[in-house]
């Protein structure tokens, strides 16, 4: 049986698995001012709740902004992982 693509989990998911990913936890010191930090997973949790203007990552279930934030800020995490290209 072939591995899900991370696309294929429930949005709630997909922040649970960001903010445990050590990479995400240092790009979000580094968006929040802190080049020489890496977040924690709870600071990292509150920095994905903030970006997507939501108190639990339970609402991404229902709320459709909510989810469009969480893609734009997946999409920045990815170009800045170089995972994607930068927009031109």
């Amino acid at each position: 049986m072939p591995k899900p693509s991370f696309n294929d989990f429930p949005a709630p998911k997909q922040a649970g698995i960001l903010c445990n990913d050590e990479r995400f936890q240092k790009f979000a010191a580094i968006r929040c001012g802190l080049p020489d930090q890496t977040f924690c997973q709870s600071a990292t949790a509150q920095y994905l709740r903030q970006c997507c203007g939501i108190e639990s990552r339970r609402e991404l279930e229902s709320d459709p902004n909510a989810q469009d934030r969480l893609q734009v800020l997946r999409t920045e995490f990815d170009v800045w992982t170089g995972k994607q290209a930068a927009p031109r």
